[in-house]
């Protein structure tokens, strides 16, 4: 079975087209697949999208947090409550194509987790400064070597899960760079390929806050100390 999972607060304009072009073109790739939602406390019509689509196709299925509690929440429940041999997940803002999985996919035989990473990030300047300064500080603190520390397209092997899921403790934005870390540090090959990524073209983004940067701080901190020495081990420099 291909699991396939999109974190989503506030996304009422966006879902349906995701979960739409997800039931369209996860069946080229697997005989099995499930489309899940992680609705993480979103004050609109997000949930209710949701089971509408739901009522109709049965691969689909609604994961609910009854209040907002982060990005890292709600990536931490779609690994939780992903059934399949392999597990694909990706925002549910539109600002990357569904589609795009086939890319992950073509390498998918020569490595266990396949990592996007972003051929233009189209998003404001502020969130570039931002994402510039966090990659060199992970570069920095954990040797984490890969194009994009943070890309929302990432596909896994259950065994990577199996490994590595109840090690994972953020629940900020870190989480994305904390699998890798962890998948690497486990042994597990690492793959990064070019994804296209699109503009937002309805909602407003809700990452690079102070309090979400402040946030992942504190985490990134955290896991430096867990690490110890053996945090710097060996860098994820990936296949390209």
């Amino acid at each position: 079975m291909l699991s396939c999972f999109f974190p989503a607060f506030n996304e009422e304009p966006n879902i349906s087209h995701v979960v739409q072009e997800a039931l369209e073109v996860l069946p080229r790739y697997a005989d099995r697949i499930e489309v899940i939602v992680v609705d993480d406390g979103s004050e609109d019509g997000t949930a209710d999208v949701v089971r509408a689509l739901a009522a109709d196709h049965p691969e689909v299925r609604l994961e609910q947090h009854p209040r907002n509690l982060g990005y890292g929440h709600a990536l931490q429940t779609g690994l939780r409550t992903a059934k399949g041999d392999a597990v694909f997940f990706t925002d549910g803002d539109r600002q990357f194509s569904v589609a795009d999985i086939g890319r992950l996919l073509d390498r998918f035989d020569e490595a266990d987790l396949v990592a996007g990473y972003r051929i233009e990030r189209s998003d404001p300047w502020h969130r570039l400064v931002v994402a510039r300064v966090y990659h060199v500080v992970l570069r920095l603190v954990f040797g984490l070597r890969v194009h994009d520390v943070d890309c929302a397209f990432k596909l896994l092997r259950r065994r990577v899960l199996d490994a590595v899921l109840d090690d994972l403790v953020s629940r900020s934005a870190f989480i994305s760079p904390e699998l890798l870390i962890r998948a690497k540090q486990a042994g597990f090959e690492v793959t990064e390929v070019p994804i296209p990524h699109h503009p937002r073209v309805a909602g407003t983004p809700g990452g690079a806050t102070p309090k979400v940067i402040a946030r992942t701080l504190v985490e990134i901190v955290r896991m430096r100390r867990r690490l110890g020495a053996s945090g710097r081990g060996r860098s994820i420099a990936g296949r390209r």
